[in-house]
């Protein structure tokens, strides 16, 4: 075979396999359009795809790569960035997370831009890890190892003082960011999250146990988009079946990703089982994470009938946002028992006339009596 078939044989597949992309990229949602942009663009060093990352007594620092803004992004949608990271890898102090902050800035002046365009913040642990160096091995796979989970509307957090969660220096994390854009299709820019983690070194400090409950509502696997009058009460559709789709002990579909549709809307879900209380305990930190139209987000003791927490929503009033959505912060703490109910309610509000999505989530945070027996040990020991 010549040297000029081959060329165009070469050429025929490059256009063939080119085509066959387009094709597929132009098929996918747009959450996974953006996934595979943002991975291009910082492969080929298109955009800044470096994080940064600043250590001082107080503050560990990181600034995201730029994320390209070129058209709307819904919750869950918008392009995003994944690093791993130690505070020190040299050391093994016993530290304490206390406090965390996002901030939206503009990629090439690092100007201040609107928290309009954060998404959510995670943070997480690997269990194996954070578990394992305190044989606390039978907390493995209980629950999702996340710390926090900052989200559109509560961009800062602050533990209740005297309060933390403990982690060593060395000790790797993980922490995912991504962008958010409800409001503006006109123009095409670049944003970066600037990310702070506080943390101290006192000895004084009690830990705090995280736990992540939220609401799945049931739908049919079946028919799983279907909204011609066949939802069940209290049930929903989802807005895809591939994530955040779950089954309860029944073998019934739930979602924790929802379809809201015009005007209000409320939703319950009994949270019991995902709290798996074993023992009395005292609550001093709640975080909601949700998304716009979210009107008031409820955790209450069904059994004492006691409102343990009322999040009462502030959305933007004249685009698609949330202004403030409250926590919930208390040094004294109040108890829960793991012979009482617990239900979450939320109560949305969608004043468009098109489809919006919705999670609904709260991070608590427990002292956590166990660990705090564990270090009293560790540092007896020192």
């Amino acid at each position: 075979m010549t040297l000029k078939k081959w060329h165009k044989i070469t050429i025929i597949s490059l256009v063939i396999i080119t085509t066959i992309g387009l094709i597929y990229y132009f098929n996918l949602s747009n959450r996974y359009k953006a996934i595979v942009k943002t991975r291009a663009l910082h492969f080929f060093k298109i955009i800044d795809s470096e994080w940064s990352k600043s250590l001082t007594d107080n503050y560990i620092k990181f600034q995201s790569p730029s994320l390209l803004i070129d058209g709307i992004y819904k919750s869950m949608e918008g392009p995003n960035a994944l690093q791993n990271f130690y505070l020190n890898q040299s050391k093994q102090d016993l530290l304490w997370m206390t406090g965390f902050k996002i901030e939206a800035v503009d990629s090439k002046t690092n100007d201040n831009r609107s928290n309009d365009f954060v998404c959510h913040t995670n943070i997480d642990y690997i269990e194996q890890e954070h578990h394992g160096r305190w044989n606390m091995l039978d907390r493995i796979n209980k629950q999702y190892p996340r710390v926090i989970s900052l989200s559109h509307g509560v961009e800062s957090v602050k533990f209740p003082e005297g309060y933390g969660f403990p982690f060593f220096s060395d000790e790797q994390f993980f922490i995912i960011t991504q962008a958010l854009n409800h409001n503006i299709n006109d123009s095409i820019f670049q944003i970066k999250h600037d990310i702070s983690i506080a943390y101290s070194k006192k000895r004084d400090i009690k830990p705090l146990l995280p736990r992540t409950i939220f609401m799945m509502l049931p739908f049919d696997i079946n028919d799983p988009f279907n909204s011609e009058g066949k939802m069940m009460e209290n049930s929903c559709i989802p807005i895809e079946t591939k994530n955040h789709t779950y089954f309860d002990k029944n073998g019934q579909a739930l979602s924790g990703h929802w379809k809201i549709f015009e005007g209000e809307q409320t939703f319950s879900y009994n949270a019991t089982e995902q709290l798996a209380i074993k023992d009395t305990m005292r609550l001093h930190q709640v975080t909601p994470h949700l998304h716009p139209f979210a009107k008031q987000f409820i955790l209450k003791d069904l059994t004492s009938g006691e409102v343990i927490y009322n999040c009462d929503v502030i959305n933007h009033k004249n685009k698609i946002g949330l202004t403030k959505t409250p926590e919930f912060s208390s040094k004294e703490g109040v108890l829960m028992y793991p012979n009482h109910e617990y239900e979450l309610t939320l109560v949305t509000d969608n004043t468009t006339n098109e489809v919006q999505d919705m999670m609904a989530s709260m991070f608590l945070f427990f002292y956590d009596k166990e660990m705090d027996l564990k270090i009293n040990t560790y540092y007896d020991a020192q």
